[in-house]
């Protein structure tokens, strides 16, 4: 079974000044790729004019990522994406999209300035960030007669269940997503609740 794991709730910002460059780190809650895109479309055009838009996010659980991926933005390979992309995975920000826009002061820092600058801007973002646990969900089908389904639709309800659908032949099969560790009870609620006659079955 899989773990919950800790995730952002919602945005937050932090400037780091490093000798006159200010660094702006960005933090979004993203659940793919192509909304990390569009957040980073979006930031370029309402913070025109940086010298570097760098990036890196985790999807999923940041100890087991889904996917994650950075980018440097034209900043010296390695100062950049990678410090951001290692702040994230450490500080365990799952489904989480950084960015770090830089406007630059005049003064050159060097690799390892750069690598500072990068990580505390997303290290100091990340402490003004409100967390919250991502449950593991897993997909149910629960078949039964006719003359259960609002009773076990209501069930569903209760329970918290999403993406409930129906679909009919004989019986009624209802599939919903629901927290993975909830599972084993709702299976013997349901017996219970139906007197034996729904049978759920969680996909894999």
């Amino acid at each position: 079974m899989k773990q919950a794991y800790r995730a952002i709730a919602d945005k937050a910002e932090y400037v780091h000044e490093e000798k006159r460059s200010t660094f702006t780190a960005l933090l979004h809650p993203v659940r793919s790729r192509e909304e990390a895109m569009a957040t980073l479309q979006a930031i370029r055009l309402n913070r025109p004019g940086a010298s570097h838009y760098c990036w890196a996010y985790v999807l999923g659980d940041a100890l087991q990522p889904q996917a994650a991926a950075f980018n440097d933005d034209g900043e010296p390979s390695g100062t950049a994406g990678r410090p951001m992309l290692n702040v994230l995975m450490h500080r365990e920000a799952g489904d989480c999209f950084a960015v770090v826009v830089r406007f630059f002061g005049g003064v050159k820092l060097g690799a390892g300035g750069l690598v500072r600058a990068y990580g505390a801007a997303v290290s100091g973002a990340l402490d003004q960030a409100r967390w919250y646990s991502v449950e593991p969900l897993a997909t149910v089908r629960i078949a039964t007669a006719f003359a259960n389904e609002q009773k076990v639709r209501h069930f569903l309800q209760v329970q918290g269940a999403d993406h409930v659908q129906a679909a009919y032949g004989e019986r009624v099969e209802i599939t919903a997503r629901v927290a993975e560790q909830q599972c084993e009870a709702m299976a013997e609620a349901l017996a219970h609740l139906t007197s034996g006659q729904a049978k759920m079955v969680v996909d894999s």
